[in-house]
């Protein structure tokens, strides 16, 4: 059962809003949202939290600044996906800047796992460093970065996900979510947190004198140039956009419809057809984030890091092209999967579970994550997917996606304390989470898993609910609206508008044998609308959760309706 819900506004926020200078459409969103003066929307730079409210930046800086200066061999060791390849690239780039002699490593997701593994240590000492410094990872490594320091390797650990209840002997650790951290923004992205470094860095380099004729010779280098990188990432990663984030990803936006990008980026906007100039927080998280991420899935990162640290926009956009090649790959791939977990599922009573929990020794662990997601969609249960870790055949990595209300990291924990020989690791977030054990174990896995679902969750938070912003009168329905929506920055925690109404159904088609396209009206207007994805038909009369878009044909902007949901009869 889907139920079609309004999210409540303050009309006294909404008329303060207005009464600042905000158009009424966006007033109203705004106001939904929580939003009660503009200067909660702004997003200067200068509304960034400081570095120095960010545990652990004072000794970051002064371990790279003395690195630096020392001319010291850096090793960013990045994580696998589109938050960790951007903050591998910030790092590289920025470090940079500062004249550090700095590469990266990226470990083969199959054959090392995730995080820094005395495996990855091993590997990275090939390299000869003398500093390593984690990204979108390391804060779970405690056997890792003892293995380094064992070999005289220093650690600087930059990370967001939550730590144990051991922290790693690193050298200096900057995470918003260590203890004794009073940043306000904890669900910072890991690209994010590398940025600050930076930041941290260079007031730190400042105070010594480093740029200018009175020190180095070396112009202080603009941060700023990052920050459509730090936009894709925290994007993708789908944290929430709280206040710090959305100053983050606005200012990233902005530079990318000025042009001022990346050559990576540049190419990747390219190769997925999408428009800089007017490049959304959507192009980021569905266009941009797969194709970098399906790297990671189908082969390692090293591609995706590489087209957007080069600044050769010939490679960069060779680069691009082979990702876009990977992406279409994992999207068969993804297909097959999703198609022969649906066909399991129609076996399953899943209005009778609180969760779903599907193995196949024939799927491929790089895209088991994708297939849970689009199970967790479609029946709104908290969902895992499971396929064998490697050739023996005698573990399997599982990938998580959960619905509000159930923390899925915490879930794990409790089912590892209950039964301490069930799962060999596990890590992640509140909606998403990975896991390994035995192969054998899986079925003990998902009545465990059930277990804790409905302890914790009853027949309500089972129920899908599509919040929307209600009903959008017909004046509204303009491109010079849609450009307005569009240009603001919408993501987790602060959806993207949509819409809801009753229409009359005038006609309807299949476009490709998988999208419904429909002519809609409503008292004398028409709308053009379609349905992604969805094949089958629409009554006479429907009630429609809808986003705005702009579609253009021949030179013509108009307006259409992008149809999220149905609910009829």
């Amino acid at each position: 059962m889907t139920r079609i819900v309004t999210r409540a506004c303050s009309p006294a926020d909404e008329t303060a809003l207005i009464r600042h200078g905000l158009h009424p459409i966006l007033a109203r969103l705004y106001a939904a949202r929580g939003v009660r003066l503009p200067d909660e929307i702004e997003t200067a730079l200068t509304r960034l939290v400081p570095p120095v409210e960010l545990k652990g930046t004072n000794d970051a800086a002064a371990l790279l600044a003395d690195a630096i200066t020392q001319r010291k061999r850096l090793l960013v060791v990045a994580d696998y996906d589109c938050d960790g390849a951007t903050a591998c690239a910030v790092a590289v780039r920025g470090l940079r800047m500062f004249g550090a002699q700095v590469d990266y490593l990226v470990p083969n997701r199959f054959e090392y796992g995730y995080g820094l593994t005395p495996e990855i240590v091993e590997l990275a000492a090939a390299r000869k460093p003398d500093l390593l410094i984690t990204v979108d990872n390391g804060i779970a490594s405690v056997d890792g970065v003892a293995a380094a320091n064992a070999r005289g390797i220093d650690v600087l650990v930059t990370d967001h996900h939550l730590p144990g209840d051991t922290l790693p002997a690193a050298r200096a650790i900057v995470n918003p979510n260590q203890p004794g951290c009073a940043f306000p923004s904890k669900c910072i992205a890991g690209v994010g947190v590398m940025f600050y470094v930076l930041l941290a860095l260079r007031a730190r380099l400042r105070e010594r004198g480093a740029f200018g004729e009175g020190g180095s010779g070396m112009a202080e280098p603009r941060l700023d140039g990052l920050l459509d990188l730090v936009a894709l990432g925290t994007i993708a990663d789908v944290v929430k956009l709280d206040g710090n984030n959305r100053v983050l990803v606005a200012q990233g936006l902005s530079r990318i419809r000025r042009g001022r990008m990346q050559p990576g980026i540049a190419a990747l906007f390219r190769a997925a057809g999408r428009d800089a100039h007017s490049a959304s927080g959507f192009d980021l998280g569905f266009a941009l984030g797969p194709r970098l991420n399906a790297a990671g899935r189908l082969s390692d990162m090293s591609l995706g890091i590489e087209c957007l640290t080069t600044d050769d926009v010939g490679r960069a956009w060779e680069l691009a092209q082979q990702l876009d090649a990977m992406n279409r790959e994992r999207r068969e791939i993804e297909a097959g999967m999703q198609q022969q977990a649906l066909e399991e599922i129609a076996a399953l009573d899943v209005d009778g579970r609180a969760t779903i929990t599907l193995f196949n020794e024939s799927w491929h662990q790089g895209v088991i994550g994708i297939v849970a997601g689009r199970l967790k969609e479609k029946y709104h249960r908290p969902s895992f997917t499971f396929a064998l870790a490697d050739d023996s055949g005698e573990l399997v990595k599982g990938s998580g996606r959960s619905i509000s209300g159930f923390h899925l990291r915490d879930a794990l924990d409790l089912m590892a304390k209950r039964e301490p020989d069930l799962i060999v690791k596990f890590g992640g977030h509140a909606m998403a989470a990975g896991v390994t054990l035995a192969t054998r174990d899986v079925p003990r896995f998902a009545a465990a898993f059930e277990t804790v679902a409905r302890e914790w969750l009853d027949d309500d938070a089972l129920a899908r609910v599509v919040m929307t912003d209600g009903e959008l009168e017909d004046a509204y329905f303009t491109a010079q609206v849609v450009e307005l929506i569009d240009a603001a920055v919408w993501g987790q925690g602060f959806p993207a508008p949509t819409f809801s109404g009753e229409f009359d159904v005038v006609s309807q088609a299949l476009v490709k044998d998988k999208h419904l396209k429909l002519q809609l009206a409503r008292g004398r207007q028409r709308f053009q609308a379609i349905w992604f994805n969805h094949t089958e038909t629409l009554p006479a009369r429907a009630q429609l959760a809808y986003r705005l878009a702009a579609d253009s044909w021949n030179g013509v902007v108009r307006v259409q309706l992008i149809v999220e949901h149905a609910a009829v009869g």
